[in-house]
């Protein structure tokens, strides 16, 4: 496999290790949230499965293993209540943005617009979730924060 390709792959990879944490972080979400926000944790979850799934079929046609979810994530801080399981979804959607980034620069095609379509969906869900918006969605070196996932647990 060429370099670019590897490179591709790799962060592919990490797209997908991210759509894993997303859809365990908003198990965490729909658990805390209000009932006014759940319809939009809900839709948030369905839509990082989706991406997940597509990622997963994308990784196996370049003939790769996907990387499989981890049993548990330790999450960024305690998730008890309304107001932090809003944050956590913010922090979720600000990662997963950080993660399409790199895949919009490694990739190219329709996978790149795939990638910075996904990039877009998780910004705007990020300033819904905080009611603010970000200069560079998805580049943490401007917004000040992290673009990993959440850590797994075993």
């Amino acid at each position: 496999m060429s370099e670019a390709k590897d490179g591709e792959l790799r962060a592919l990879q990490a797209a997908l290790a991210a759509e894993h944490a997303a859809v365990y972080g908003y198990g965490v979400v729909g658990g805390r949230i209000d009932e006014e926000r759940r319809a939009e944790a809900r839709a948030a979850y369905d839509g990082h499965r989706a991406r997940r799934d597509a990622l997963v079929r994308e990784v196996r046609a370049l003939g790769a293993e996907p990387v499989a979810a981890a049993a548990g994530y330790a999450l960024p801080f305690p998730v008890t209540d309304p107001e932090t399981a809003v944050r956590l979804a913010a922090e979720l959607e600000e990662r997963v943005a950080g993660v399409y980034s790199d895949l919009v620069r490694a990739a190219d095609g329709g996978r790149r617009g795939s990638a910075a379509a996904a990039l877009r969906e998780a910004a705007v869900r990020a300033a819904r979730w905080r009611g603010r918006s970000v200069a560079f969605p998805g580049l943490a070196e401007r917004a000040g924060v992290t673009s990993a996932p959440a850590t797994p647990t075993a």
